[in-house]
């Protein structure tokens, strides 16, 4: 199976701009830019699409992991961190940090911090990074 997205740039590094779609059309032409990426300026940018990539993968793999045990969550909301920062000429993602909460009900928090760690190594954008990657899971009654 393979998805796809494009990105399309148009000028130097601080003026240009660009946009990416995805395959889906979830993103159609979404711009980005040197002010979305490093500044505040309004728009997407790659750290924040693998932020979310990151996100949504690991939600489907802790909701996996519940599911072998026989546990179905009834809600799982994750926010991925990521860290850029300048390294030799350029600039590298260093950090993950995933954050989540969910709701299972009649799990207890070892059994869970279990899952949930097991999800982080298995999340196949946790594999594909290149970042130290942290959690913090919390379990929510339900």
């Amino acid at each position: 199976m393979k998805r796809n997205a494009a990105a399309v740039w148009e000028g130097g590094l601080k003026t240009g701009k660009g946009t990416i779609s995805t395959e889906s059309s979830a993103l159609s032409n979404a711009p980005y830019s040197f002010g979305t990426r490093f500044e505040q300026a309004k728009g997407t940018n790659p750290e924040e699409l693998i932020a979310a990539a990151h996100a949504g993968c690991y939600s489907m793999a802790l909701s996996l992991v519940l599911g072998q045990s026989d546990v179905e969550p009834k809600r799982i909301d994750t926010t991925a961190h990521v860290t850029i920062k300048p390294d030799d000429g350029g600039f590298s993602i260093t950090a993950v940090h995933l954050e989540v909460f969910a709701t299972v009900p009649g799990m207890d928090d070892a059994a869970f911090q279990k899952a949930a760690n097991t999800a982080k190594e298995g999340c196949p954008v946790s594999k594909v990074l290149n970042a130290k990657i942290t959690l913090d899971a919390t379990l929510r009654d339900g």
